[in-house]
């Protein structure tokens, strides 16, 4: 069986809410833009927290059989983008994601999601 996008979006906000995530927001950019079908977006307290959020997103990405396309910024854990196709995950540390509000530029798109 096939993970949908929204699915595998679902299960993203699910790992990160159970990592104890704050304010979590999937948007579906579906119409929007071209880059992804959804955004998560959420943030963690600490560096410590950042890194065990993505990694549980991954664990969880990984039992479903998706394959991760690529993570970055886990070293400095102040903002980790997870690629994982269609679904493009933002794990920020709360003061980067404060600074960056990427909500605010994806404003267009619709919050399908809030945790």
């Amino acid at each position: 069986m096939t993970l949908t996008n929204e699915k595998l979006m679902q299960t993203a906000v699910e790992a990160a809410n159970d990592k104890k995530a704050m304010n979590i927001v999937a948007l579906d950019l579906r119409g929007v833009s071209l880059v992804a079908d959804y955004f998560v977006i959420c943030h963690g307290n600490s560096d410590t927290q950042v890194q065990a959020i993505v990694t549980e997103i991954r664990k969880r990405a990984h039992d479903e059989g998706v394959a991760i396309k690529g993570i970055e910024g886990m070293d400095s854990a102040r903002w980790v983008l997870m690629d994982l196709g269609d679904v493009v995950v933002h794990v920020f540390h709360r003061d980067e994601r404060e600074y960056y509000n990427i909500e605010r530029l994806w404003s267009d798109a619709k919050v399908v999601e809030k945790v």
